[in-house]
């Protein structure tokens, strides 16, 4: 299996895939001892945890209509930003409770991680007024 890194590392690829094989699955997401991993198509991407930042989940409501009804499903993200607090992956989580147990395991593998999402900016305007 190749891996492809997010950030800029040069990893052995049998020792990637140990730590890939030893790792708890939830989703198309794995964890490993050092790497977190995710699969997006055919491809098998990772990173360290030691480069991994940020990670917080993010609910989009997505509009469905159905035949009898019409509403929002929530749909469930893993966001991971990198070293520079940048957005690098947004990777689907397959629900609620899978979300919130992922971060719990991020937690205690990474506890450096920041797992909260970044405050928006607002546009020059004071909230006071």
């Amino acid at each position: 299996m190749k891996f492809y890194p997010i950030e800029e590392s040069v990893e052995e690829t049998k020792v990637l895939s140990q730590d890939y094989k030893s790792g708890h699955e939830i989703g198309v997401i794995r964890l490993g001892e050092k790497c977190l991993f995710f699969k997006r198509f055919f491809k098998t991407y990772y990173i360290k945890y030691t480069d991994l930042f940020r990670a917080y989940r993010r609910v989009l409501l997505v509009p469905a209509k159905m035949c009898c009804a019409s509403g929002d499903l929530p749909v469930e993200n893993l966001v991971i930003h990198n070293s520079k607090d940048q957005e690098v992956a947004v990777v689907s989580v397959p629900g609620a409770k899978a979300g919130i147990l992922l971060l719990e395991e991020l937690k205690q593998k990474s506890p450096a991680t920041i797992l909260v999402c970044p405050e928006k900016k607002k546009n020059g305007k004071d909230s006071d007024k």
